[in-house]
């Protein structure tokens, strides 16, 4: 069963280039599909427009067997509430403390401190977090733990669905490793439904599926757990690395990158 479906979705700004193409993707319910492509070919664009925050030019984005596209008002604001979206850099914010950047959405509907506090606790303890940290500023975090800090805001809202935008970029191989593990385990905890972007070759052992985005378009889907003996022309350049393929390597340089 799908709990995303997008169908011919197309989508472009102003007169530019179209960054999604009538593209198609299925995403099967609580399992992790992970999209690949090149710098530029519009990944976080097409995060965007699953969760609602850009509407596209046309085509369906299916959430549930509902076409969210033109959803508005309240009807918009319950279908946000299904999604957690983890941002690349995990976007906190330097003058709030641990406890403040994960709990900001609750604190700022002026629900009681002590109650929030409990459940920042339990969210840090699904991220594998001390308790003692939520007392610290992002400054004094190290890049993994800013990951995981990011991670347990977004699970503040008890989300169906979560989307991660490159979520090790800037981590060495170890940390990056641990937080595939976290993120991994934490989907089969929870039975979550993931979207990932990365670039990262390692995520294929902790991912169900995986999606090329090449010019607009989903080209190859592949299961994970045999990527590295498809005979897809496009996945085996891209995973490889080849400049020899059916991929071109120059992406248009305008302001549509993505």
């Amino acid at each position: 069963m799908d709990k995303i479906k997008v169908a011919n979705l197309k989508k472009r700004f102003d007169e530019g280039r179209w960054i999604s193409d009538g593209l198609d993707l299925d995403v099967p319910a609580g399992k992790t599909t992970c999209i690949i492509g090149q710098s530029g070919e519009g990944k976080s664009v097409l995060l965007k427009q699953m969760i609602g925050l850009i509407k596209p030019n046309s085509g369906e984005i299916l959430v549930d067997g509902v076409d969210i596209v033109n959803l508005k008002g309240e009807q918009r604001e319950e279908n946000f509430k299904k999604f957690g979206y983890v941002f690349q850099f995990a976007a906190l914010l330097d003058s709030l403390t641990v406890f403040e950047n994960i709990g900001i959405v609750d604190l700022e509907l002026g629900t009681d401190p002590d109650e929030v506090r409990q459940k920042v606790l339990e969210k840090i303890g699904l991220v594998n977090l001390r308790e003692d940290v939520i007392d610290k500023y992002p400054s004094e975090l190290s890049g993994g733990m800013k990951k995981r800090v990011g991670l347990a805001r977004t699970l503040m809202g008890n989300p169906e669905i979560i989307l991660y935008d490159e979520p090790t970029t800037g981590l060495d191989p170890i940390t990056a490793r641990v937080i595939h593990e976290l993120i991994a385990d934490m989907q089969k905890q929870l039975s979550l439904t993931s979207v990932m972007i990365s670039h990262d070759v390692e995520v294929f052992k902790y991912v169900d599926k995986v999606a090329l985005l090449y010019q607009g378009k989903i080209i190859s889907t592949v299961d994970a757990d045999t990527i590295w003996e498809s005979d897809d022309p496009y996945i085996y350049q891209f995973i490889r690395g080849l400049t020899e393929g059916p991929i071109q390597r120059e992406i248009p340089d305008d302001k549509n990158k993505a």
